[in-house]
């Protein structure tokens, strides 16, 4: 009874650890309704959660970050070839940055995919996407396939 109650917390505890900290927009039911093409978020970059995802938020309450979806870069999965070193340069390159991202409808024509705003970023004057090419980054998500 120990062991199955032990292992029922650690996985819990896995579980919690791979949900992303990013709230402002709910991973259930209605989206917010500023959820829309051309919306703005600028802010410096609180978390990343793999190659193509990270939350931006102007304070440090994770109930006001908005977790983007890059448009415009497919980075491998983490568990595929490239996808840790692809999660790692994005962490590099936005350490310490803000963004400012417009979002824009995905190729399902959503603007917003599970809880994430699907956006294009840019970091300065330059666009996110294209410093993450730069930087060697392989692209080949499940966005990519698809296309």
């Amino acid at each position: 009874m120990v062991r199955v109650v032990l292992g029922l917390l650690l996985s819990m505890a896995a579980t919690a650890a791979l949900a992303d900290p990013c709230q402002a927009i709910p991973d259930k039911g209605p989206k917010p309704s500023w959820a829309r093409p051309g919306y703005v978020v600028t802010g410096p970059v609180r978390y990343v959660g793999d190659g193509d995802s990270l939350c931006v938020g102007r304070t440090a309450d994770p109930r006001s970050w908005v977790e983007i979806r890059l448009a415009d870069f497919y980075a491998p999965e983490l568990r595929e070839p490239g996808g840790a070193r692809a999660k790692a340069t994005l962490e590099r390159v936005t350490a310490g940055r803000a963004l400012t991202c417009t979002a824009v409808r995905g190729d399902n024509g959503r603007v917003v995919s599970y809880d994430r705003l699907i956006a294009v970023c840019r970091l300065g004057d330059r666009a996110l996407a294209e410093a993450l090419r730069r930087e060697g980054v392989s692209e080949g998500g499940r966005g990519l396939r698809g296309r």
